[in-house]
This record gives structure tokens, sequence and C-alpha cells, in this order.
């Protein structure tokens, strides 16, 4: 028996989830996959593109999940049980931050749960509750060409908070509170301008951190998203890997041809619905 495990995009609440702010997280159809007779080799040929580069789509956590998943099976547990997904995900979302020097968990929770999410932590209480995408929003995802490590972004994030909060900060967490309302209240329209008010925001992190949040690349088909009425921002820490455009309308045959331009690709994925659970003949590897 197979064990998968999604992968996530974390749409918005990057950084600032780490300080209380709630993030919105959707569990993608890309898996991890760990057979149970040998948890610990977990195949995330899918979470990568061809070269193997990581997409930025939380391969670590999902192979954590699906591998201790497969070891809560061989012994006769069901990882569909709520008992047994929030064991699970206490005890990998310890794992995975000791692995990565720290994170908020956000991925260990798409990975476990499933749909989409949100997700917010007070002290080490993780708040985990599924939402509803309105049926308008459309989400699509760009894969840069480039693997970024979370942990050098991160920080330098930290150095910058440490040393000054002010109005990059106050911003950033007001954008995340009110995307995650948007999303709470059904308002597709009012979501996507919070998701570009935290794209912007995320940039203005980047400059002041000296950190690469928002590549150049992505910062200008963020303003060609805004004349569609559209957000086009990182998926996560940033840095190059995934990103997403929330919107509702499909991004236009310009925008994608200018995004090919900056070698930017589409990727083929959808909101996976289960999270971490045995196989079935319905879960195809087209995505490999």
């Amino acid at each position: 028996m197979r064990i998968i495990a999604p992968g996530k995009l974390v749409l918005t609440g990057a950084y600032a989830v780490l300080e209380g702010a709630p993030a919105i997280v959707v569990a993608v159809d890309r898996y991890a996959v760990a057979d149970v007779a040998a948890p610990e080799e977990v195949d995330v040929r899918a979470l990568h593109d061809e070269s193997g580069a990581k997409l930025g789509m939380g391969s670590s956590a999902a192979s954590m999940v699906a591998s201790e998943a497969a070891r809560a099976v061989a012994r006769g547990r069901d990882v569909r049980d709520v008992a047994v997904r929030a064991s699970l995900f206490a005890v990998v979302r310890d794992r995975h931050a000791q692995a990565q020097h720290g994170g908020s968990g956000v991925d260990v929770a798409a990975a476990v749960h499933g749909g989409a999410l949100r997700y917010a932590i007070d002290g080490h209480e993780a708040s985990i509750q599924p939402v509803t995408l309105p049926a308008s929003l459309v989400l699509a995802a760009f894969w840069s060409g480039t693997s970024a490590r979370t942990s050098d972004l991160r920080a330098r994030v930290e150095v910058l908070a440490e040393r000054n909060r002010g109005v990059v900060f106050e911003n950033l967490h007001r954008a995340a509170r009110e995307a995650a309302a948007s999303i709470q209240g059904g308002d597709a329209t009012c979501f996507v301008r919070s998701a570009r008010e935290f794209g912007q925001a995320l940039r203005a992190l980047g400059e002041a951190a000296a950190a690469p949040i928002v590549p150049p690349d992505f910062a200008e088909l963020a303003s060609l998203a805004v004349a569609e009425d559209a957000a086009f921002l990182p998926s996560g820490a940033g840095g190059g890997d995934v990103a997403v455009w929330l919107g509702l309308a499909p991004p236009s045959a310009a925008f994608s041809a200018r995004a090919r331009a900056l070698s930017m690709r589409p990727l083929a994925v959808g909101v996976d619905r289960g999270g971490v659970r045995p196989e079935s003949p319905e879960i195809g590897r087209a995505h490999v």
C-alpha cells in the first residue's frame, strides 16, 4: 500500500503567519508518495521539476507527512481519522521545524488535512480551519525555474524584525488579516484586492530586509496583473520558486506570453481535497 501527502500553495500570510497573523493555504494535487513497506523511501518527483529542482510546493513537509503516515498505517492506524491526523500534524510539525530551523507548520497542515485552510499560530498552538475558496476565484500557478532557500530569506526578515518593526510589518499583517477575512466571508473580489496588497507588502518587506522576496520578474508581472484586476505574488517565502495568479478571470494571452518571455511557465495544479491518505486508482501521476 502507498500513502500520498499533497504539496501546498501559500496564497497569503507568508512571514506574517510566524507572528500570529492568519495565512490562507491550499493543498495541491501533486503528491509525495511513501510505501507502507518502506516508509523511509519517499517519492517527491511530482513536487520537483524535470531537472529535480524543488518547485516550492512544500516537498519536504509532504515527504515527512507521507513517511510518518505510512508508519502509522503499518501500525494499523487510519490516517483519515481526526485524532490520528491531529497527532500526525503535531509530530511532523516539530520534526519539520527542527529540520528547517523554524517555520510555522502551514505546509505540514496542508499536507495532513488537504483542501483550503486558514492557518494561524499562537505561541506553539496552531489553529487550522477549513475554508471554502469562492467559486468565482481563479487560481493559477507559475514556476520561475529557480528554487529558493526559505530559511535564508526568513533569517533576513528576522534580523529586520529585531532591528525595526515599523509600517512594513503593520502593512503585511493587515493585508494578511484582510485576506483571511475575505475568504471566510466568501468575497472573491475583496480577497483578490487583499492578496494584491499583501504582494505589495511582501515587496516592501524584501526591500527593507535586503532579501529578494519578490524578484524583478515577479514584480513586473504583478504590475501587469493589476491591469487585469488580479494579483500575482510569490507563493510563500518567495525568492523564486512558484508564484500564484489570483483573479476573477484567467490570465490573458498577453500576460501569459510575457510570463513565458520571463522564463516563467504555468504549472498544472488543482486543489487536493483529501489530505494524507492511501493512494487510490483515481490518483494518477500526470504531474510527474
